[in-house]
């Protein structure tokens, strides 16, 4: 078991048609007492906690997000991106320009990660207890994840997500897909991101409602002032996971 509060970089991780990456883990000092805790894994690891290597220098500051939420915090596991690879690792399907490597990074995500933090972190052995979640294209990777592999990651957590990627393949995918059982997903984008990025959520927003999603299951924020940037996401990633970890 990691010590808590601390934030652990783990050594270089093989994943098997991709190449070396790195995770990253915070345990928050804030665990749950009566329950198993719950796991978020996030994409874009670099972004995810301090300002240093993260883009632009701005970080999510997940760990200071999740102690805030005292017995509902998760612990938070972010997988580093490789760089000038990240478009082709995040993208779902093969196209011209994208050789589409996201299964094979999911799949290594749901067998090895997973399993492993249920054996070694103690994690809620079941998908209620995973989330998985990223902004831009980690947020269209993560609406992918969580339908392609519904038996390990049973919430989506979509930031400012690229559904308009490939055409929009996204939504066609999900709409031909089974409604993972116990879904809970949360959507969010910003009006300054324009018209090709905030239409795309709201039709998956309302193809979800027409498959049964309710403001139990499903939480679409349309950020007024947001923009597509880390700073926005920081700003909305608290109520975010709060959402998702709440238990219903």
């Amino acid at each position: 078991m990691h010590d808590s509060g601390i934030l652990h970089r783990l050594g270089t991780l093989d994943v098997p048609g991709i190449g070396a990456r790195h995770l990253r883990i915070y345990v928050p000092r804030a665990r749950p007492k009566k329950r198993p805790p719950s796991l978020l894994v996030l994409f874009d690891g670099q972004n995810v906690f301090d300002d240093a290597p993260s883009f632009n220098g701005v970080g999510w500051r997940a760990h200071e997000a999740v102690e805030k939420l005292r017995s509902h915090a998760p612990i938070v596991m972010a997988v580093e991106h490789g760089g000038d690879e990240r478009l082709d690792e995040l993208s779902p399907f093969a196209s011209e320009s994208s050789r589409g490597l996201l299964p094979a990074l999911v799949g290594w995500l749901a067998d090895v990660v997973v399993v492993d933090a249920w054996n070694t972190l103690g994690v809620l052995p079941e998908p209620r207890g995973v989330m998985i979640g990223g902004s831009s294209m980690g947020g269209l990777a993560a609406m992918y994840a969580h339908h392609v592999r519904p038996d390990r990651f049973g919430s989506a957590l979509c930031m400012s997500s690229s559904f308009w990627f490939g055409g929009g393949r996204i939504l066609d995918y999900v709409a031909r897909s089974a409604r993972p059982h116990g879904s809970r997903i949360y959507l969010d984008v910003g009006k300054r991101e324009g018209r090709g990025m905030v239409e795309p959520s709201r039709r998956l927003v309302a193809l979800l409602h027409a498959r049964g999603y309710d403001d139990t299951t499903l939480r679409f924020r349309l950020d007024a002032r947001g923009r597509h940037d880390e700073r926005a996401w920081r700003r909305r990633l608290g109520a975010a996971v709060r959402f998702l970890s709440t238990p219903r």
